[in-house]
């Protein structure tokens, strides 16, 4: 008896450690399932990108005069602020357009005076004068009225000119690497040097368009900025309208040219989508062309309303059904107030989900 029970006490135990065996095996498949899931979502369906780049406006810097630079008041990488002279072009030949058309108003304004006062003359001798003569005096002071204003446009323009001269930083930011020296000769129109805009700096994260079903305008994003520990904060500014189509190129007679050639791996296409930056540390340095996670933190409103639309949608059909039971098992009076407060309750729902679809459709085709 004591062995029969000694090995019904060994059986039960190895009973009960099988069973841990099987629940302990039941319950690591699950947790790794539930990871895979996890990691398949993040990975697959998860707004986020890994191809985000730090942009900013470049402004390119062109004299509006040429000539030799003279002076050069800044530095390569410079921090600059708008209105800030940058370099100074030879002043001479500008000084001396200027004192050339201030001699040219000078000479046009005594040529004015003598026709007025013979226009004056001829008006007051009267009859004594042709009226032909009259005429060509009148004439002349028109003439010499407008050649006074022309001179007076040259006045102008040739200030104009030795103003830009100095040529200053349209906006607040930073030079490039490369600043003018001093004795190089510049031509007007064309970039001597370029400031990078300190107030343009973005992120424009480039996601695939099978991820776009969960931005939307006015998302907050987490951006990291790759070897940076700090995480930035932003939100999703806007959403390019197109992209390029490389299978499609214009024809010489503006004719479409499709390829023929059809690739069987289909790649998603990437999208721009524009990240106006909300939080930056002081410390942070902010430098254009900065490679960038962008990570959209919560799920889109435009889904979040599909999915309250959905859920309510699929709540007013179990009312209508329980109406639609209690009508038929009551009396004809309580059947007839049924299909009342049923359309009553289905009515808000429908509309929801017609206002938010036409937003769906244009979101998924992004």
């Amino acid at each position: 008896m004591f062995r029969i029970g000694y090995y019904r006490e060994i059986i039960v135990k190895k009973a009960w450690f099988s069973v841990g065996q099987i629940l302990f095996t039941l319950v690591v498949v699950a947790i790794a399932a539930f990871v895979l899931w996890r990691l398949v979502d993040y990975y697959m369906f998860a707004p986020w990108t890994r191809d985000g780049h730090v942009r900013a406006d470049v402004v390119q810097v062109a004299p509006d005069v040429g000539g030799l630079i003279v002076k050069v008041n800044v530095v390569d990488n410079q921090p600059v602020s708008a209105g800030q002279v940058l370099f100074v072009i030879d002043q001479a030949r500008y000084e001396l357009s200027l004192r050339q058309a201030q001699a040219t108003a000078l000479q046009r304004h005594a040529t004015l005076d003598q026709a007025r006062r013979e226009d004056a003359r001829n008006r007051t001798l009267g009859d004594l004068v042709a009226r032909e003569v009259t005429e060509e005096s009148r004439s002349r002071v028109q003439t010499a009225e407008a050649a006074l204003a022309d001179a007076d446009v040259a006045i102008d323009t040739a200030r104009l000119n030795l103003q830009r001269t100095t040529v200053v930083s349209p906006v607040d930011g930073y030079l490039n690497d490369r600043a003018p020296r001093t004795g190089e000769y510049v031509t007007a129109g064309r970039s001597v040097l370029s400031v990078v805009d300190l107030h343009s700096f973005r992120v424009d994260g480039y996601f695939e368009e099978t991820k776009l079903h969960g931005i939307d305008i006015g998302q907050p994003v987490d951006i990291k900025v790759m070897g940076e520990e700090k995480i930035l904060r932003g939100h999703v500014q806007s959403i390019v309208a197109g992209i390029e189509d490389r299978d499609r190129v214009q024809g010489s007679n503006l004719l479409p040219n499709v390829n023929p050639a059809f690739s069987w791996v289909r790649l998603a296409q990437r999208i721009p989508v524009r990240i106006a930056l909300d939080e930056v540390p002081a410390d942070f340095r902010m430098i254009a062309g900065r490679t960038a996670t962008v990570s959209v933190r919560d799920i889109a409103p435009l889904a979040k309303s599909n999915t309250a639309a959905s859920g309510a949608a699929g709540g007013a059909s179990g009312v209508v059904a329980a109406s639609g039971a209690s009508g038929a098992s009551g009396a004809s009076g309580a059947s007839a107030a049924a299909p009342v407060s049923a359309t009553s309750g289905v009515l808000p729902v429908s509309g929801t989900a017609t206002a938010s679809a036409p937003g769906a459709t244009p979101g998924a085709s992004q």
